[in-house]
């Protein structure tokens, strides 16, 4: 989990090209005023951080990580919160621009098409641009970069964490003749959710015993959101022997609205790895949780930022989930192999 939204976050599928700024008029204010390289001079290095939201729990832990590496190399990182507004992002990209200050741009998309047109406007004014986070492009199974010029693409793609997510659901049906499955959404609809399930889908299609009961939207901000979506549904049915969440904020609000209705022994599975997922794994509360890695996530784009912006290079895609153990797949049996890079 990845991620993850405004009230219809990342990934919103309509085009902001409308709203992006003209490249004429940004060239215009390039020429202007060049950013400074931080080199030489003993300038910092200035990137600006143009984050969905400062206060989603997975961008604030990839944002702190940016902070501790930045401290180190002479870097000035100003943060830009869009509160999960895609017109809201597309102007400040405007802002960065305008000012001329920056030497490139750290971006968490909300509209991972939408704001093409605006990388493109940063990328023509001189800009070094790293995707973190939430893909920017058409493709959602790779975390290869998909705008030309684009230094770096640092993310999990989300048909992976569905896929991800179907083979822990796979394990705790193990066994099971018939197993019955409850699926939160984020926030149905959104691209981002919508690639999520299909990874899931494409993965339990292959076991028939597996059937999706129950489906509920638990936002991404939060444990109260989803825990009164499950009341909500608890209320009509408590036929499922697994519940799947798209991220472990929803699994925590879900688990805490299962045990009040009597449902402890649902086996409940989320995404995050967070420090309350894996003590509910170690403590046998939760089932399991697929891993991300927020904090590696911070400092791999910001490396890869400053190896553009003081080097030329171009590190490409990465989704540091691969280098976590069993392709982070979280269970009771290797839970002291993760540790937690974020709250939850």
């Amino acid at each position: 989990m990845k991620y993850s939204l405004t009230s219809r976050p990342l990934f919103a599928t309509a085009a902001l090209s409308a709203l992006a700024v003209s490249a004429l008029a940004l060239a215009g204010c390039a020429a202007q005023a060049p950013p400074a390289t931080g080199e030489g001079d003993g300038a910092p290095t200035e990137i600006a951080f143009l984050s969905a939201s400062s206060a989603n729990t997975i961008l604030s832990a990839a944002s702190g990580a940016m902070d501790e590496l930045a401290t180190a190399e002479n870097v000035k990182i100003t943060e830009f919160d869009a509160t999960f507004d895609a017109a809201t992002q597309t102007a400040q990209i405007q802002d960065v621009l305008a000012s001329g200050r920056y030497d490139g741009a750290i971006v968490a998309a909300i509209d991972g098409t939408g704001i093409i047109p605006g990388i493109q406007d940063m990328l023509d004014a001189g800009l070094e641009v790293v995707v973190l986070n939430q893909l920017v492009g058409e493709r959602y199974d790779t975390a290869d970069v998909q705008v030309e010029g684009v230094a770096a693409s640092i993310l999990t793609p989300p048909t992976s964490t569905g896929k991800r997510l179907g083979q822990l659901a796979v394990q705790a049906c193990d066994g099971e003749t018939t197993c019955d499955v409850a699926y939160m959404f984020g926030i149905k609809g959104l691209i981002y959710d919508e690639a999520v399930r299909a990874g899931f889908d494409e993965v339990i299609a292959a076991h028939p015993n597996i059937t999706v009961v129950a489906e509920v939207e638990g936002g991404f901000l939060g444990a109260d959101e989803p825990m009164t979506a499950t009341q909500d549904l608890v209320q009509s049915r408590t036929d499922f022997d697994v519940f799947v969440a798209t991220g472990d904020q929803q699994a925590r609000g879900a688990l805490l609205a299962l045990t009040d209705a009597g449902l402890a022994d649902t086996k409940v599975i989320g995404v995050g790895a967070s420090a309350p997922a894996l003590q509910g794994i170690a403590d046998g509360t939760w089932f399991g949780s697929v891993a991300v890695a927020p904090a590696d996530e911070g400092r791999l784009a910001l490396q890869a930022m400053l190896d553009a912006v003081r080097e030329g290079t171009v590190t490409g895609g990465i989704d540091p989930v691969t280098q976590l153990a069993d392709d982070g797949l979280v269970i009771g049996t290797n839970v002291d192999k993760f540790t937690a890079q974020w709250n939850g």
